[in-house]
C-alpha cells in the first residue's frame, strides 16, 4: 500500500480506512464523505476515485471501502433529475 498523504488522498483518510480492522460500510461512507469534501476544487472526483480503486481494490475486493468507492463513483458519474420548481410543468 501507498503511504498516506499524497495528491489523491491528502489527509490519508482512505489509506487509514483500509487499515482499520472491522470497519463498517457506514463508517466508510462517513470517511468517503470527509475525503470528498476535502478535495481541492480543481480535482475532479471520478478520475480520483478511479485512481483510489486502482490502488486498493485488487488487494481488498471485499473491503467495505472498496464498495463505497464504487458506489461513490457511480453516484457522482450519474446525473440526477433536478427537483423543485425547475422540474414542474409550466402553464402555457
Amino acid at each position: 500500500m501507498i503511504a498516506k498523504g499524497d495528491t489523491i488522498d491528502p489527509k490519508g483518510l482512505i489509506y487509514e480506512a483500509y487499515r482499520i480492522d472491522g470497519i463498517t460500510k457506514s463508517e466508510c461512507r462517513t470517511i468517503f464523505l470527509d475525503w470528498a469534501l476535502s478535495l481541492p476544487d480543481a480535482m475532479h472526483p471520478v478520475p480520483t476515485i478511479d485512481q483510489l480503486l486502482t490502488r486498493y481494490s485488487d488487494d481488498n475486493p471485499d473491503h467495505p471501502m472498496t464498495e463505497v468507492l464504487h458506489e461513490g463513483r457511480q453516484s457522482i458519474a450519474t446525473p440526477r433529475r433536478r427537483g423543485g420548481w425547475r422540474s414542474r410543468a409550466r402553464p402555457s
